[in-house]
This record gives C-alpha cells, sequence and structure tokens, in this order.
C-alpha cells in the first residue's frame, strides 16, 4: 500500500516509523515530515490544512490510506474532504474533531452522555467569567475553548491568577483559540492518558501512558506540550480502565453517534484519577504527543493494522497484543522553550546512537541545514527507549539524552517520577 502521513512532529516520526515496520507498507510520503522523518521515508512541502492540497498529493502518488497527525487538518475539515474523494482515511470528521476543537462542546457531549467531568462555566465575556471564578473561589482551572496547541490551559492558584488568565485570554494571548473559555474546578488526583481506536460503532483500547506537562523538574513551571512520558500507566489499572471505558468513553462515542457524527480514528481521553475513580479532563482527537512516540515503540508494526482496521470499520474482533514491556520517552527541548527560543543550534552525536526496536531519537522539530541536524522549533528531540522494567527504559533513554551534543537545549532529568516513587 501506498501511505500518507500528515504532519512533521515527533507524533508523525513514530507513526512513521511504526507503519514502516509492517510489510503492507510499500510507499511512505510524510507531509511536511523532518529531518529525521526524511531518512527513512519521503517528505513532502504542502499545507496540509488544505483538502485540496492533500487530495492532489494523493492523486499525484496513488495513495491508498491518509493517516492525519495533528489536530488542526482534522478541524479544518480535511478527513472530510478525502472521504468525499473516496480515499480511506483515519482521523475524525469537523463534526467529530469538535470534541478536541472545542472544550465547550465536550462538556456539553459529557452532560448528554452523563460522564464524570469537572463542574464547569463557558463564557464569551470577560466579566462574567470573572464573576465566575470570584464565586468559585481558587485554585482553579481556566481554559482557552478552542485549540491552542496544548497550551491554552492556566491552572490558576488564586483568583488573581486567575482574573490574568482570563484577560490574556480574551486580550488575544491564544489567538481565536481564546475568543471563548471555559472555567473549571481543580480536580484532585493523579492525571493519566487513556487510548481507544473508533471505527464509528465499536471502541478498542490500545494503552494507556502518563505525560509530563510542567516544563521542570518535579513538575514545576509554565505548562508545555509535553516534557516525556512513559507507557503503560500504573495509576489505569485494568479496572479503572474499565470504568473509564464504561463510564466515559464509550457513553460518549455513542452520544456522537447519536448526533450523527460518529467517531472514527483515535480518542485520546485525558483522565483524572482518585480513588480509582476516573474523571474526564479533555478529549483529544488524535494520538498525544509524546504518548504517541511510547506507545508507537511497544505496539511496533501491528499500529499500521489497527488503524486500518479503524479506518475501514471493521475493529470488531480486533485485539491488541502487547509486549510485557515499557517505554519512556524524554523531550529535548530548545532553551527558553515554552518561551520564546532560537532557531538554527546544531546538534550532534546523533549518528552514534542506535535505531532499533527498543531504541529510538524521534525528531519534532529539526531540518538539515549544510548536511546538520538543526533546531527548528521548541520542542526538538524526543530521546525513546523499551526496557523490561520501567527504571530499565529510563536509564536506556537518559543514556542516549546523555550522548547528544546539544548545548542550546535543555530537558527534564525526572521523567517517570510518579511509577518509579
Amino acid at each position: 500500500m501506498n501511505i500518507l502521513i500528515l504532519g512533521g512532529g515527533g507524533r508523525e516520526h513514530s507513526l512513521a516509523w511504526a507503519v514502516m515496520q509492517n510489510p503492507k507498507c510499500d510507499k511512505l510520503i510524510v507531509a511536511p515530515g523532518n529531518a529525521g522523518i526524511a531518512a527513512i521515508a519521503e517528505c513532502a512541502s504542502i499545507d496540509i490544512e488544505s483538502g485540496e492540497d492533500v487530495i492532489d498529493m494523493v492523486e499525484r502518488n496513488s495513495i491508498d490510506f491518509v493517516i492525519v497527525g495533528p489536530e488542526a487538518p482534522l478541524a479544518a475539515g480535511v478527513a472530510d474532504r478525502l472521504r468525499d474523494a473516496g480515499v480511506l482515511v483515519f482521523g475524525p470528521s469537523r463534526a467529530a474533531a469538535a470534541l478536541e476543537a472545542s472544550k465547550a462542546f465536550t462538556k456539553e457531549i459529557c452532560d448528554a452522555a452523563g460522564a464524570p467531568t469537572a463542574a464547569y462555566g463557558h463564557f464569551t465575556d470577560a466579566a462574567a467569567a470573572k464573576d465566575y471564578v470570584r464565586a468559585q473561589g481558587a485554585p482553579i482551572v481556566v481554559k482557552a475553548d478552542g485549540l491552542a496547541a496544548g497550551k491554552g490551559v492556566i491552572i490558576a492558584e488564586t483568583v488573581a491568577e486567575a482574573e490574568a488568565a482570563i484577560d490574556d485570554m480574551f486580550g488575544g494571548s491564544f489567538g481565536d483559540a481564546g475568543a471563548e473559555v471555559v472555567i473549571e474546578e481543580f480536580m484532585d488526583g493523579e492525571e493519566a492518558s487513556f487510548f481507544v481506536l473508533c471505527d464509528g460503532t465499536d471502541v478498542l483500547p490500545i494503552g494507556t501512558a502518563q505525560d509530563h506537562k510542567r516544563v521542570g523538574d518535579g513538575d514545576t513551571g509554565p505548562n508545555t506540550g509535553g516534557m516525556g512520558a512513559y507507557s503503560p500507566a500504573p495509576v489505569l489499572t485494568d479496572a479503572v480502565a474499565q470504568r473509564a471505558l464504561d463510564e466515559i468513553v464509550k457513553p460518549c462515542v455513542a452520544e456522537m453517534a447519536r448526533r450523527g457524527s460518529p467517531y472514527q480514528g483515535v480518542l485520546y481521553a485525558g483522565l483524572m484519577i482518585k480513588d480509582g475513580a476516573p474523571r474526564l479532563v479533555e478529549y483529544n482527537v488524535r494520538f498525544g504527543d509524546p504518548e504517541c512516540q511510547v506507545l508507537m515503540m511497544r505496539l511496533g508494526a501491528q499500529a499500521f493494522d489497527l488503524m486500518h482496521a479503524a479506518a475501514e470499520g471493521r475493529l470488531s474482533g480486533m485485539t491488541v497484543n502487547w509486549a510485557e514491556d515499557h517505554a519512556l520517552t524524554v523531550v529535548m527541548a530548545a532553551n527558553g522553550y515554552p518561551g520564546s527560543y532560537e532557531k538554527g543550534s546544531v546538534i550532534g552525536g546523533l549518528d552514534a546512537l542506535p535505531e532499533d526496536s527498543r531504541n529510538m531519537v524521534f525528531h519534532a522539530g529539526t531540518s538539515q541545514r549544510d548536511g546538520k541536524t538543526v533546531a527548528s522549533g521548541g520542542r526538538v528531540l524526543n530521546v525513546t527507549a523499551r526496557g523490561d522494567t520501567l527504571a530499565e527504559a529510563q536509564q536506556r533513554a537518559y543514556a542516549m539524552v546523555d550522548a547528544i551534543d546539544w548545548p542550546d537545549g535543555f530537558f527534564r532529568r525526572d521523567i517517570g517520577w510518579r511509577a518509579l516513587d
């Protein structure tokens, strides 16, 4: 099969790596790709949020199957355009992608489905939002309603911090994403990520992971797109995962189908777990980044077969064959991230690192310049390893991190600390 993956980050590098393991893959193109992806697949420069550009590439390259990596093309309706053209695609429709594109919509679905989540208010002006915060008190969570690249969430410890966040969002700090705001109850517990595939009717759990959102060791500093992750997440025991499936995911998927927007693709449920009871924090309509990297390392070639089955509506009867192991990824980011950072610094030492089923460096924000790999984004590398234990996976990942020569980058030293504690 000829396959096209849309996206150019660490998530897409790991998806490309897994797809390339599968003998069904004859040709793989990734658009736009990055320096790491270019080593294993053809890269192409197109506007991945334009359905017409994507269709043109599909037709010119006889593509049989399209995998949509990031959320922006899904929210722009690219999957709809592909389906209308008769192209097999992995990713939800624009209507279904509203589960990530609008936090208020997700809350509406949860209310209709009876899915446990945080109490909330939805606001279109700052004054009403501030009145709500003053009435509720702090800590409290302020969220931009729309897509904000994983950064539009402020956990305010005081009412003053919440009011400042409201002013920032309505003031344009997150662009159109902050035109509306959702304010939520602060939920205690441990957060984890639960991934399921959906084909519009059936739902298949494919793994758990735990992300590290804060920029600094000990979960300190501002939120980021993610500084590392590991899989599986011990807090998501079989019993907790089954509760999440029965009480949250399946009712929401059924509600989407009832509304005429059946969900097809991967559904990523961010959960808060306390005393064995899961509550929904948010949905994402694509694989998490960097959670995808650890999931793909553990799934390998079968990832393609599972995504293909979801796209064709035949998840019923499919099973996931897990190795009894662990995977851990460490994000190396440019100095200054998640604030302003410089691009173009040279990264050395990558050629000497192993690349196999247990050790991989997935590129997130890289490009090639004069034959050298240079940083071109905020999160730049995902250094990923598998091990028979989480401690072994952590040791292997950090051994690779320490072999990389990049003085203009930084990373956390404690990825996996919750499970290892």
